[in-house]
């Protein structure tokens, strides 16, 4: 009889097959694993990042920082319009008599609204809607802290928000002066004297390291050791002794809204205060878009808001110090010009290390030459220069400070009646103690060490949307075409990040960044670029010689 065929062939097979190919198997990984000695353990090779002695590194991180920040709200707009088609579905659903045939009509005409809406947007100047949230912080609160760089108090004075205050009623303005680590102890001693005799005013250093909603820093996991100056927040007693004192006399809960100009530290007050990285902070000027209501406890709760929008008709140093699209309308040279020409220049060239210069073109040809930024041929690079210096005196880095006036003269906008009425309320001895305590604790700079500088005086802005001027068309055709090209480009990777929630929820047009292609970053990629193709070159050269 003839055996019936099996499906699957047996994977029985004779002991001497079987111990010959497990004596193979072991041969072969002991011949890996001596080659693996000889060769060594190679750890996995971690991305470096951006070397510090690449050129413009600060403004690659700003660009990163908005490419990300592009990335978050693109993940949110996304993210409401699902959630407005499944409102949209569940409604229908629950309308069992509606016909199929009309579910087309309204399906277009949910499309049609969504263009609509998305033009009115796209259309809209986004300087208009900051000022819209402005107002509204205002509004809805009953204290007010008017923040201050340290470095240039009197130049971040608005006064037309400081009016626009004192003419919205029983409102409280508080000046708070953030970045009191980077002056000297006599100059901040100078200017906290002379804003206290019209306004209640608290000396405050931000802290910027923060555990980001919950997340434990990596540096807590560590052994114990003494805080950095960077981590260290001075002047959040006094400011939470000033409002919980308000707040007493007051007799219920307050609002206290949060104003100033851009790259001042608003949010880092927040988070300071709430002791939680609960507001968007970065290098980059005007993260904030919308106004955000954090709460502090039970009584005090306090409002982000958009910066002030300065008017064009300042100085062009005031506009590359308080604008950050400053860059777009001024050019680098004549921005960095202006910066140079109110600093002490015997102080500039200790600082930056070059020799002494006549003006401010030989300063950047020779700022170039020390940082090594260079176009093709060999010429120093001049605007990469000026770009460069902008960004540091920009930045959270740079000490220098100003004079404040000889003799007090109040606003005009100020009068004996509304000063006093401004400082009703508060327990201003225990606010002097306070602020004596924290200048105590504030290790600031020599004065040798830091940059005299000439303030322009009161910056005026913008909170009125008639008042801002029409931008110019093909200043908003650059704009949509990089918006555009953008989106494009990040919109492949918006689907791999895991969602997160966001705190800027308006979308707007990218007007308050840096210009993204220009001649800085495009020399600072092709030095990157250069210094990759030499380390190649000259790691084959020594392969062939070693051969």
């Amino acid at each position: 009889m003839k055996r019936p065929k099996l499906k699957k062939a047996s994977k029985r097979m004779t002991c001497h097959k079987r111990y010959k190919i497990q004596k193979k198997v072991r041969e072969h990984h002991r011949k890996l694993r001596k080659e693996a000695k000889k060769q060594g353990r190679r750890k996995p090779r971690k991305d470096p990042g951006v070397p510090n002695s690449a050129p413009f590194k600060e403004a690659l991180l700003r660009e990163a920082e908005l490419r990300k920040q592009r990335l978050e709200e693109l993940k949110q707009q996304q993210k409401l319009d699902r959630q407005k088609e499944q409102e949209k579905k569940r409604k229908l659903e629950t309308n069992p008599g509606v016909k199929a045939s009309n579910l087309e009509p309204v399906n277009e005409e949910f499309g049609q609204r969504k263009a609509k809406n998305k033009a009115k947007a796209g259309k809209q100047n986004p300087k208009k809607l900051y000022c819209q949230e402005l107002k509204k912080v205002i509004e809805a609160s009953d204290v007010v802290l008017e923040v201050l760089d340290a470095r240039d108090p009197l130049g971040c004075r608005c006064p037309q928000v400081e009016e626009a205050i004192v003419q919205g009623g029983q409102k409280k303005l508080v000046l708070v002066l953030n970045k009191s680590d980077l002056v000297p102890k006599e100059n901040l001693e100078n200017w906290l004297n002379y804003l206290k005799k019209e306004l209640p005013t608290v000396v405050f250093r931000a802290s910027t390291n923060l555990k980001d909603k919950g997340k434990i820093i990596k540096h807590l996991k560590l052994k114990k050791r003494a805080p950095f100056k960077n981590e260290v927040c001075v002047g959040k007693e006094g400011l939470w002794k000033l409002l919980r004192s308000f707040q007493e006399t007051y007799g219920k809960a307050i609002r206290v809204g949060v104003i100033g100009f851009p790259n001042v530290g608003k949010s880092s007050i927040i988070n300071s205060l709430k002791q939680e990285r609960i507001c968007n902070v970065g290098v980059s000027m005007g993260l904030t878009r919308c106004m955000q209501v954090v709460t502090l406890d039970k009584q005090i709760t306090v409002i982000d808001s958009p910066s002030c929008i300065v008017s064009p008709l300042n100085s062009a140093s005031t506009l590359a110090l308080r604008s950050p699209a400053s860059i777009e309308m001024v050019k680098p040279v004549e921005a960095a010009s202006a910066i140079l020409s109110q600093a002490d220049a015997r102080q500039v060239v200790l600082k930056f290390t070059v020799p002494d210069f006549k003006n401010p073109l030989e300063f950047f040809t020779l700022l170039a030459q020390r940082r090594g930024l260079h176009q093709k041929g060999g010429s120093p690079n001049v605007e990469g220069a000026a770009k460069l210096m902008w960004s540091e005196w920009t930045g959270a880095s740079l000490g220098y400070y100003c004079h404040p006036p000889t003799s007090w003269t109040p606003s005009p906008h100020f009068n004996e009646g509304i000063m006093t009425d401004m400082k009703q309320g508060f327990n201003l001895e225990e606010l002097e103690k306070n602020n004596a305590h924290s200048i105590h604790s504030i290790r600031g700079p020599c004065s040798a060490r830091s940059i005299l500088f000439q303030s322009s005086g009161l910056t005026n802005g913008i909170i009125e949307e008639k008042d801002i001027p029409e931008e110019l068309p093909r200043q908003k055709q650059q704009e949509e075409g990089e918006d555009h090209n953008d989106l494009d480009s990040d919109q492949e990777s918006v689907d791999e990040e895991a969602d997160e929630e966001s705190l800027a929820m308006v979308p707007a047009e990218e007007t308050w960044a840096l210009p993204e292609e220009s001649q800085a970053d495009e020399s600072a990629q092709s030095y990157i670029s250069d210094k990759m193709a030499e380390e190649e070159d000259d790691a084959y050269d020594f392969s062939t010689d070693y051969v």
